[in-house]
């Protein structure tokens, strides 16, 4: 199997080792450097159907990157697009949903599907409305989170609260509910108002409860935010 292994300490690349006639598949334009061993190729990975669905659930490239070592053993450096950290992931003994733009790679045993989620998860969400994409299969795949990465592990009895734009990817049997807000004010519609003036005066938007056992990987960054705060700067000088 492909060696995933991420270097450097700030904004750091992948580094993938592939011995001949292994391959992997990444995100359209993350390859930055590849031995002469290697061949790329852009595909649509699942189909024509699958492409559209991964576009839909996650905002993910048409075509994605397939690299293969054809001619001999050979390496490659991936990069994301937004500054942060990486995590290699297990695939195999769990599967992982995975947020908005958090893919980088994967090794060849790993298929990236969509699945359906519920009616109000998909309203509320920003991972892919209807449909959100999960890796399964057997391998690892390469997620990235804007700035640090930190891995929680939920177990039963102790449910988190993660703002939405800080999850990256999550175990797939964890159970999650979407809120705008982090406590509880009753139900009907008094509860929505209560909800949403809460959400406000916290400064907390879409945030998610998760319950049950397994792994989550968040980030420190809020890709949101700072777009916002970009634009702030920009249009006030």
């Amino acid at each position: 199997m492909p060696t995933f292994t991420v270097t450097g300490d700030v904004d750091p690349f992948l580094h993938v080792a592939l011995r001949r006639g292994e391959k992997i598949y990444c995100e359209s334009d993350a390859m930055v450097m590849m031995e002469t061993n290697l061949d790329l190729k852009g595909r649509m990975t699942g189909g024509i159907m699958g492409s559209i669905m991964r576009r839909m659930a996650n905002g993910e490239s048409f075509f994605q990157q397939h690299i293969e070592a054809v001619r001999g053993d050979g390496d490659c450096l991936l990069s994301p697009t937004l500054p942060g950290a990486m995590q290699v992931v297990d695939i195999g003994p769990a599967s992982y949903t995975l947020n908005d733009g958090a893919f980088v790679a994967a090794s060849d045993g790993v298929e990236l599907k969509t699945r359906t989620q519920s009616l109000g998860n998909a309203l509320f969400a920003q991972s892919g409305g209807f449909f959100v994409m999960e890796a399964t299969g057997r391998g690892q795949v390469v997620v990235s989170g804007f700035g640090s990465m930190f891995q929680l592990d939920v177990v039963p009895g102790k449910d988190v609260i993660i703002d939405n734009s800080h999850v990256v990817c999550w175990d797939s049997t964890l159970r999650y509910e979407i809120s705008v807000t982090t406590g509880s004010t009753g139900g009907g519609i008094g509860g929505m108002i209560g909800n949403m003036i809460n959400s406000q005066t916290s400064g907390e938007g879409i945030v998610l409860r998760f319950s049950g056992t397994g792994k989550i990987h968040i980030c420190s960054r809020n890709r949101t935010g700072f777009l916002e705060w970009m634009k702030k700067e920009v249009s006030g000088r």
